[in-house]
């Protein structure tokens, strides 16, 4: 028996099924006969999210193309025309980071030095890595999808169409300047799109303190205040509360600190402390603490 023949009795009824519907559609070229089909309506534009093909297809990618397949399927028998046309997408940090690892380099100035020119040229080769890994997976799921005559994000014609659609919504004062906070990489020198962040993702135990703030115009009194970033507090020039949150007075010793009643149990021993006071958060605005550095107290 046959490799090919052994693979074949080891599937299942459903996927020897599907895998004769699409050699049907195949030999008979069902997909293009669908773009050539009489289309009343017009035109339905779907061009395809272009995924990055230096990386390979996982089952993520398999529900975001069951959507994008069944949508042109639906508005094609309603009788409108659906390109379909697909993409590459060959820009962004992914790309570059994926070359730095293959050659080495770990910092731009190295890229720099490198030479750009040569580098992009590397960025261009490792988009295709995956391709026919693409092409098989894509044609397995069953996705109708122009692959012969794709848009590919670095190809100049496509970088000045989009340039022409800046040009002309500037045109129509569609555009204007503003100021926005992001990610930021230090280390490549670029701003960061979130899935870019979430490349390296991961959970992380960290540093938190407790920092105590004398209160103004009483004895051995603080504010107790937690924080996730310390380094922060040399800057430090304001403290937040809630208005409608229950805050006490928890006398430690001869020291006293105000912090919310429900995080008493959580931070001081039984026993250790006495509760002398109890007020609303709206009752402390206003009220003023030392700096924690002497050198903010003229700011």
């Amino acid at each position: 028996m046959s490799q090919n023949q052994e693979n074949q009795n080891t599937k299942s009824p459903q996927a020897l099924r599907e895998e004769a519907v699409l050699a049907f559609w195949a030999e008979n070229n069902i997909f293009e006969k669908s773009l050539q089909k009489d289309s009343t309506k017009g035109e339905f534009v779907f061009y395809d999210g272009p995924p990055t093909a230096n990386g390979k297809p996982g089952i993520h990618h398999l529900e975001p193309r069951a959507f994008k397949d069944a949508i042109p399927r639906y508005k094609t028998m309603q009788g409108y025309s659906v390109r379909r046309k697909g993409g590459w997408d060959t820009h962004g940090l992914p790309v570059e980071l994926q070359v730095e690892k293959q050659l080495g380099l770990t910092s731009k100035k190295q890229i720099e030095e490198y030479g750009i020119e040569k580098f992009n040229e590397e960025c261009k080769k490792s988009v295709w890595q995956y391709i026919d890994e693409w092409e098989r997976f894509t044609d397995r799921i069953g996705y109708w999808i122009d692959h012969k005559n794709p848009y590919v994000t670095y190809e100049p014609q496509y970088i000045e169409s989009l340039w022409n659609v800046v040009k002309e919504s500037d045109k129509k004062g569609l555009l204007y300047k503003d100021y926005r906070i992001v990610p930021w990489c230090a280390r490549c020198g670029t701003g960061l799109s979130s899935h870019e962040l979430a490349q390296g993702y991961k959970d992380v135990k960290d540093l938190s303190v407790y920092a105590k703030f004398k209160i103004i115009g009483f004895d051995n009194a603080y504010f107790l205040a937690w924080t996730t970033t310390p380094w922060t507090l040399p800057g430090n020039v304001g403290l937040a509360v809630g208005a409608d949150i229950d805050y006490v007075e928890v006398k430690v010793g001869i020291d006293i600190f105000v912090v919310a009643k429900e995080r008493v149990e959580n931070l001081f021993e039984t026993g250790a402390y006495e509760i002398i006071a109890e007020h609303k958060g709206a009752e402390m605005l206003g009220m003023q603490y030392e700096p924690l550095y002497p050198y903010l107290k003229n700011i």
